[in-house]
């Protein structure tokens, strides 16, 4: 229940009295641990009941409560809204008159339904609160069962006849992307995608195939595939929705899609690319109910907690996190800016594209067709009296060196790089062409990290490795004598026996002994042995701490460390 509104459920319980302080850091823990809603964790719970918290909820956003759902909705009230309407928003209309429209809604934080619908019903919008699964039932009984499955969309749609792509006209193609059945099967990928959880959507054209592919905790997973003659059509209603030029095929393309799907905000970005057979079209889910923008909410160890609070709550300095594409580095910054948005702190963002937007901090999207680059960016932020700045990547020398400027003249930069560890950060930034001294005067600190699979702890058994698995992992025999091993045997809810992901993390702190060492030009082996000496775990030491704690699997930390 209310999965993506866990910091507005906390905020709910804290003003209401509902329960104390204490009571709500146990509840927060253990929705960090299970991977359920605050909500459920906290009903679960029996502290408070079901109709107590919606109650609160209904206050909380000044919103009229029903305790009692109706059993059913007449055929005048229904037909005030249209089925397919009801069922994008989540709601159900149960008062109408002329003026005003009362609606159960099913997400009564998604504040985007009253403003949609106040312009296309042309009426008052009042939400009511009421129990989630009763609307969900009554929506259900009012309007019937959502448009079909995939499969049966495939069916209806039929294999069709393979288009020519030079052929078709604009207005041919508009027509296309606008056809009813494919607006249906676009919604229910993306809707699917979303249930499950998906990072990316990929729509891939073959010579004899259309491919469509999700990427979930990391790993593709294909789905049945549809005719290849949905190719052309399925492509173009994806860039009807972003805005792209749906009649520009050469060049990649890039946009976003904002939309709503059962009653929750959807946020999309979209990246096309001209391939042999057709576009190649990718998605990426920006689902804020997936990444929880909070520190505390990050599984990191307490110490590397603590350090990037010391880091982003500093006077000046930079604080890099690097790792590979998908490691979850911007989630990590966006959640360190989080502890420092306050009221008196002014704070910058340079990125390619804004991903989530926060409110109180000021985001700027960098457009290289205009010149906008981060450096461009960088150099503006530095007449704009900022406390802190973002740059979302530092590609170049001009933005390395405007970012030490920065950070020498009282500014905390926030980046990321992609390099191995965090010692191969330094050398990157030598590289670059940076003098040494400069790195050694600004740079604070280092965050390595990685994200791992996590094990589906409904599926969870433990086992004895294979003893090559635990020389791979360069552990003595007799140390792990006495542990203990787990993976998920899968479920159907995870058959990859894997559920969610973990980081795993390596925080290198700049001390003054690196300084020196930066200064002279130390090679990085250098470098990350003095680290390792000042208490520093490498990426590898952190995924056997996950291995022992029984979050993930051998293989996986093998994978990624």
């Amino acid at each position: 229940m209310f999965e993506d509104h866990n910091d507005a459920i906390a905020d709910i319980l804290s003003e209401s009295g509902l329960m104390t302080l204490e009571q709500l850091a146990e509840f927060r823990e253990l929705h960090v641990s299970t991977g359920l809603s605050l909500a459920e964790v906290v009903l679960d719970s029996q502290v408070i009941d079901r109709p107590q918290l919606l109650h609160a909820v209904a206050e909380y956003l000044q919103y009229e409560y029903m305790a009692e759902v109706p059993a059913s909705v007449d055929e005048m009230t229904a037909r005030a809204m249209k089925g397919a309407d009801a069922r994008m928003y989540g709601v159900v209309p149960f008062r109408v008159d002329d003026s005003s429209i009362s609606l159960l809604s099913h997400d009564p934080f998604n504040h985007g339904i009253i403003d949609d619908l106040t312009f296309s019903l042309n009426k008052e919008i009042i939400i009511v609160v009421a129990n989630p699964p009763d609307i969900e039932r009554l929506l259900l009984s009012t309007y019937g069962e959502e448009d079909g499955t995939i499969d049966d969309l495939l069916g209806e749609i039929g294999s069709g006849k393979n288009l020519n792509e030079e052929e078709l006209s604009d207005a041919e193609l508009t027509n296309l992307a606008n056809d009813t059945p494919i607006i249906r099967f676009v919604n229910l990928v993306i809707q699917q995608a979303i249930r499950d959880k998906a990072s990316d959507i990929h729509f891939e054209p073959f010579e004899k195939e259309f491919r469509i592919r999700y990427r979930i905790d990391g790993a593709l997973y294909e789905m049945a595939p549809p005719p290849r003659s949905l190719a052309l059509p399925v492509t173009s209603r994806v860039k009807v929705l972003a805005g792209l030029n749906i009649s520009e095929r050469r060049i990649p393309q890039d946009g976003r899609i904002k939309m709503t799907l059962n009653g929750r905000p959807v946020d999309l970005r979209v990246s096309t690319l001209p391939t042999a057979f057709g576009e190649s079209v990718v998605l990426r889910v920006l689902d804020k109910s997936v990444v929880n923008l909070d520190l505390d909410n990050l599984n990191m160890p307490e110490d590397i907690k603590a350090s990037i609070r010391t880091l982003v709550e500093r006077p000046n300095g930079i604080f890099i996190v690097t790792g590979p594409t998908g490691s979850g580095k911007t989630t990590t910054l966006y959640s360190a800016l989080r502890e420092v948005n306050k009221v008196d702190i002014k704070i910058l963002t340079a990125e390619d594209p804004v991903e989530y937007e926060i409110d109180g901090i000021m985001q700027t999207a960098i457009n290289h067709q205009v010149g906008l680059t981060f450096a461009a960016a960088l150099r503006s932020f530095l007449r704009q009296d900022p406390d802190k700045i973002m740059v979302g990547e530092i590609r170049d020398l001009e933005t390395a060196s405007i970012a030490v400027q920065a950070a020498l003249t009282g500014h905390v930069v926030l980046s990321t790089l992609h390099t191995n560890d965090a010692p191969g950060t330094v050398t990157r930034m030598v590289d670059m062409g940076l003098e040494s001294f400069l790195i050694a005067a600004s740079l604070e600190g280092i965050l390595a990290q990685r994200l791992v699979r996590r094990i589906d702890v409904n599926s969870k058994v433990a086992y004895e490795p294979d003893p090559k698995l635990i020389a791979a992992l360069e552990l003595d025999p007799l140390e792990v004598a006495d542990k203990q091993f787990y993976y998920g045997k899968g479920s159907p809810a995870a058959p990859s026996g894997y559920k969610g992901r973990q980081g795993l993390f390596e925080m290198m702190m700049v001390s003054d002994s690196l300084r020196e060492l930066i200064t002279q030009n130390a090679p990085t082996m250098v470098l990350r042995q003095r680290a390792l000496e000042e208490g520093m775990r490498t990426l590898r030491d952190d995924g056997i701490r996950a291995i022992f704690d029984g979050t993930t699997t051998i293989e996986e930390v093998l994978k990624y460390t």
